[in-house]
């Protein structure tokens, strides 16, 4: 079976510095006669099998409820997606040591958020519900709102076009509202999102903070899908933007499939000659290569 890989695929920087920092904090804590608990704040990176290795290492998972358990003689290492102020500083209160590894455009969301929040602007985001980057920009305006002089401005989540149609406009958020985005959101649904509020309310301003690694992926699998039959996408179940790069494979060849290892790979691929490869941003390069090797061996 002939396959071919699309031209961009598989970590970013954002999980790359993310996994660095990791292993960088393991192999330190390794040869001292004392080392301390490393944890990473919520999984690391969304794919399991790369959450194995680090696993392997020593790497632990802390839960955000979970911070109480913390003190002197532990490192949290905080992921790609960010974390709010509120849980960063309980962490900081329980003396633990703290290696940030928040994506620089996640730590800007976060800032922006905070900034107009207290400046008594609206945050409108548009995101993911429960998604851990969503939880941390929607902490960061909390924060500034609670510590605005004159009161902070309301945070809202707008998941798709359809609910901001449905978005009851209060006077205050027409006059005075400011439109983001998750950094792994669809390019496609928020342009959806801006042209929808852009209508319902007048001056919005609009900060595009998706990540252009998210939109150059998509693109790039938009020229894979011209010299493919199938389409191959590699990435964690529980990864955003992966689940995004299938849904937009899905529009582009119906011969879709989502895999986060070899062994999830069909048996065949309906009578199709070329098969194209892609991958999310949490799909390390050697689960890619196995699913590759594997296709090629069809």
């Amino acid at each position: 079976m002939n396959c071919v890989r699309s031209e961009l695929l598989g970590f970013c920087s954002g999980v790359s510095r993310a996994i660095k920092s990791a292993l960088d904090a393991l192999g330190a804590e390794a040869d001292l006669q004392k080392p301390k608990k490393i944890y990473s704040l919520g999984p690391l990176i969304h794919n399991q099998i790369a959450l194995e290795k680090l696993k392997e290492k020593g790497l632990l998972i802390l839960n955000e409820s979970q911070i109480d358990c913390l003190d002197e003689n532990c490192v949290v290492i905080v992921r790609a997606h960010g974390v709010s102020p509120l849980v960063m500083n309980g962490i900081r209160e329980r003396g633990a040591q703290i290696i940030d590894a928040t994506c620089p455009r996640v730590a800007l969301s976060q800032r922006r958020a905070a900034e107009f929040s207290g400046l008594g602007m609206h945050v409108i985001l548009a995101g993911d519900a429960g998604h851990a980057e969503v939880k941390a920009v929607e902490g960061s305006a909390a924060e500034s709102a609670s510590k605005a002089k004159t009161g902070g401005g309301r945070f809202v989540l707008v998941q798709n076009a359809l609910e901001a149609e449905a978005l009851d406009v209060t006077p205050q958020m027409a006059e005075n509202s400011v439109l983001l985005s998750q950094t792994t959101f669809s390019p496609i649904e928020f342009e959806k999102i801006a042209d929808v509020l852009s209508k319902k309310i007048s001056g919005l301003k609009i900060f595009n903070t998706i990540c252009p690694a998210t939109g150059e992926r998509q693109k790039a699998l938009v020229k894979l899908s011209e010299k493919v039959d199938a389409i191959v996408v590699v990435g964690g179940k529980k990864s955003a933007n992966s689940e995004r790069l299938f849904e937009l494979a899905k529009s582009l060849r119906a011969a879709s499939f989502f895999v986060e290892s070899a062994d999830d790979l069909p048996a065949d691929f309906g009578g199709a000659k070329v098969v194209g490869l892609t991958a999310g941003a949490s799909s390390p390069d050697f689960v890619i290569d196995e699913v590759e090797r594997k296709i090629q061996e069809m």
